[in-house]
């Protein structure tokens, strides 16, 4: 193997954080709306229930789409693209690594946006969730290997 990357999009927020901003949501509500139902206007208690409803729906939207990956893989003989998105459906994309480039689609001032191997005709966006410091290091990486590929895998005389 001459490279091997996993890419999975980052998430600031983990399972435990999640039930600790969801307890603060749901306390932070529930004292406002009991507040809000001691003065008479009850039903604004049950906007603030559907508050916290809508955040713990975006929040498990967001866990759910944490799940899908790219995972490349490049030898001396095979650039393999695979991507699993968050539902579980596959694309796998096989390429020969002597034909294949990588474009790379700069911003002026945004730097690195975009990331496609290219190998006849065939296109394949990698890294497009990533950050751009981390498209970056993906793009030498893929570079790199890409590189040793077309040198050829030295052989040991016999």
């Amino acid at each position: 193997m001459l490279y091997v990357a996993t890419l999975t999009p980052h998430r600031s927020l983990n399972r435990k954080g999640f039930t600790i901003v969801m307890l603060l949501v749901g306390g932070v509500s529930f004292i406002c709306g009991i507040a809000f139902l001691m003065i008479g206007a009850w039903p604004v208690f049950g906007l603030f229930g559907l508050d916290v409803l809508l955040i713990y729906v975006a929040f498990r939207v967001n866990f759910r789409d944490a799940r899908a990956r790219e995972e490349i893989t490049v030898t001396p003989s095979l650039l393999t693209v695979r991507k699993v998105a968050a539902n579980g459906d596959e694309d796998e994309t096989a390429m020969n690594p002597l034909w294949t480039r990588l474009e790379a689609q700069r911003h002026e001032e945004f730097g690195l946006e975009r990331l496609t191997l290219r190998s006849r005709g065939i296109g394949t966006e990698v890294g497009a969730f990533l950050h751009q410091q981390q498209r970056e290091e993906l793009a030498s990486g893929l570079t790199g290997a890409l590189a040793e590929a077309k040198r050829g895998v030295p052989r040991n005389p016999v």
